[in-house]
């Protein structure tokens, strides 16, 4: 519950970016779009999955049940069924997420598919930069507002679940709290991948910059998750269909480690003292 109320008042936070912007012009907005702004940037797609490090912590879950679900079933099994708890949690968090942005701004918005003037503002002028709204003209010319939420539902989901089978796969290691220390790691490996700080250390001049994005593009999981760095016909970036591929790729490994060490894991659970 603490996670899906932190993660309405970080929309609450990002979506504020635009408000101020639907009030001054009295232009709505399309009713997708505050979500597209929101998550369309890595920075907030990272603030997003840190909360969940609070939800998947405690990944596999364990009850006093457990034992006898063990005794009943194979541990591979068990660990199956809480990959699937992790693909609902995952889902029902994405479109929380989704739907908060959505109810944020529904006093100003409608539900036509087609791009807002306070979209087309923002890209073609630097109120988009300076605002920090992730709102640009090569997106709104290759597709529309559904077609782009529901690519960028699918990249966070897949970003988030890649995310709960890292902590996952951390919790079977040997050692107490290893799990949420590989989660941070996930996070911290994306978020460290920043052009401008690889840049100065691959010695590269800022005209050489399009290299390093190109790099971090395709080696990054949270560019990845990024709708707008992506392919869009005239760049080297990964296409969206490629970048689903990776996470799927990410997630067999991650699945194939689980499924291997939790067939030599040691469970240990205390009774009762009396």
């Amino acid at each position: 519950m603490l996670t899906f109320l932190l993660g309405f008042v970080l929309c609450f936070l990002l979506s504020s970016r635009i408000m101020p912007v639907m009030e001054t012009y009295r232009s709505p907005v399309q009713m997708l779009e505050p979500f597209l702004w929101t998550f369309g940037d890595s920075t907030a797609i990272l603030l997003s999955s840190v909360l969940l490090l609070l939800l998947f912590s405690d990944l596999p879950v364990w009850s006093a049940v457990t034992p006898y679900y063990l005794y009943r079933t194979t541990k591979v099994r068990w660990l199956l069924g809480q990959m699937i708890y992790m693909v609902c949690a995952a889902g029902i968090y994405t479109l929380f997420m989704l739907g908060s942005t959505m109810i944020l701004c529904a006093g100003n918005s409608y539900p036509g598919n087609i791009w807002s003037d306070t979209a087309a503002m923002l890209a073609y002028s630097r109120l988009g930069e300076i605002l920090n709204v992730p709102s640009t003209v090569k997106v709104m010319e290759s597709i529309s507002p559904f077609g782009c939420a529901a690519l960028m539902t699918i990249l966070l989901f897949l970003y988030i679940l890649c995310l709960g089978l890292a902590v996952l796969a951390g919790n079977l290691l040997p050692g107490k709290n290893r799990g949420m220390v590989t989660g941070l790691l996930f996070c911290l490996y994306g978020f460290l991948l920043d052009p401008q700080a690889l840049a100065r250390i691959l010695g590269y001049e800022k005209y050489e910059l399009f290299r390093v994005n190109v790099l971090i593009g395709w080696i990054s999981p949270l560019s990845h998750a990024s709708y707008g760095r992506h392919n869009f016909g005239y760049d080297q970036l990964p296409s969206i269909g490629q970048s689903v591929l990776v996470f799927l790729g990410i997630l067999a490994l991650f699945a194939l480690f689980c499924i291997k060490r939790m067939k030599t894991y040691s469970f240990v659970f205390l009774g009762e003292k009396d």
